[in-house]
C-alpha cells in the first residue's frame, strides 16, 4: 500500500526470474478463474524485489489487463509467473478486509506456515527462506 492509498504488488524474486503478475478469483478449476488485473514487467525479474502499482502506470510494468473493480467477499489470489511456465512466485490471497487492515510500507505474503504481515525490509529478508 502507498501513502496515498493505491495497492500495490510485491513479488521477492528467488533464484529464478519472473515476467509479469496476475490478480485472480479463483472459481475451483482453471477454467472458471476470472481474470482482475494482469501486468507484464518490461523485462524478466531478476533476484530481489520488484513492485508495482496495481491500479496506475508503473515504470517497467505494462497492464496487460488493466485492474477492475475489487468487491466486498470476494477473495484475490495475486501470483508470479513466467513466460513459458518454469517457474513461479508464491501466491497470496486476499479480501478488501485484509487490504483496508494494509499500511503504507507492509507486505502480506504466504509465509512458512501461514499468511503473515511484515514489514517491507523484514518481506526482504525472509520471503526467500519461507518459499
Amino acid at each position: 500500500m502507498t501513502d496515498g492509498g493505491q495497492l500495490v504488488g510485491v513479488i521477492m524474486v528467488c533464484g529464478h526470474h519472473i515476467d509479469g503478475a496476475t490478480l485472480y478469483v479463483d472459481g475451483g478449476d482453471a477454467d472458471s478463474e476470472v481474470t482482475v488485473g494482469s501486468w507484464t514487467a518490461a523485462r524478466p525479474l531478476k533476484s530481489g524485489l520488484a513492485t508495482w502499482t496495481l491500479d496506475a502506470p508503473a515504470a517497467d510494468w505494462t497492464a496487460t489487463t488493466s485492474l477492475k473493480p475489487l468487491t466486498a467477499k470476494t477473495s484475490y489470489t495475486l501470483y508470479g509467473w513466467t513466460k513459458d511456465n518454469s517457474s513461479s512466485a508464491s501466491s497470496v490471497d486476499f479480501t478488501l478486509t485484509d487490504r483496508d487492515g494494509l499500511t503504507s510500507g507492509m507486505v502480506r505474503y504466504e509465509g512458512a506456515e501461514s499468511v503473515v504481515t511484515v514489514p517491507v525490509a523484514e518481506f526482504k529478508t525472509s520471503a526467500c527462506e519461507d518459499s
